[in-house]
């Protein structure tokens, strides 16, 4: 299930890194930026130009995906079962006002939704944590890093 540290990670930050299988049994991660949380128990993203992950979902319909909240350098790995859902599928029709509303204009682009399931979730977080770091220390740091890059 989806805590709620984990839907906010993901709502900040709903890039997410795609991985699945190829139908040659290859490894292929692809980034996605139009995550949502669906509740605690799934997630999906609205599809604008994936057709080889299409294509590896529906030969092997399970996925990992990883999302990374860059300032607190912590993150969250979901494991699941994937869904593609068509535009005349009627949980589209349900779904789709989500990210109409999440991404507007953008949105008009998507072809299809992919649910993934939440039936593993797992937290991530930077070795500097063991050490004793904080939240507020991480954060202060990469804001700093983050404007060197984009001044």
């Amino acid at each position: 299930m989806l805590d709620a540290e984990a839907q906010r990670i993901i709502r900040e930050f709903p890039l997410g890194i795609v991985a699945t299988v190829t139908p040659d049994g290859e490894p292929a991660a692809a980034p996605k930026g139009t995550f949502l949380a669906l509740g605690g128990d799934a997630i999906a993203y609205g599809d604008i130009r994936s057709p080889g992950t299409r294509r590896n979902l529906a030969d092997a319909p399970s996925a990992e995906v990883v999302f990374v909240d860059p300032f607190r350098r912590k993150g969250v790995r979901v494991f699941g079962p994937a869904t593609i859902i068509g535009r005349r599928d009627p949980s589209f029709l349900e779904l789709f006002p989500m990210w109409e509303e999440a991404w507007s204009e953008l949105s008009s682009r998507i072809s299809h939704l992919v649910r993934i399931g939440a039936e593993r979730v797992l937290h991530l977080a930077t070795p500097p944590y063991d050490d004793g770091a904080t939240e507020d220390e991480m954060i202060a740091l990469y804001k700093s890093r983050f404007a060197e890059l984009y001044p």
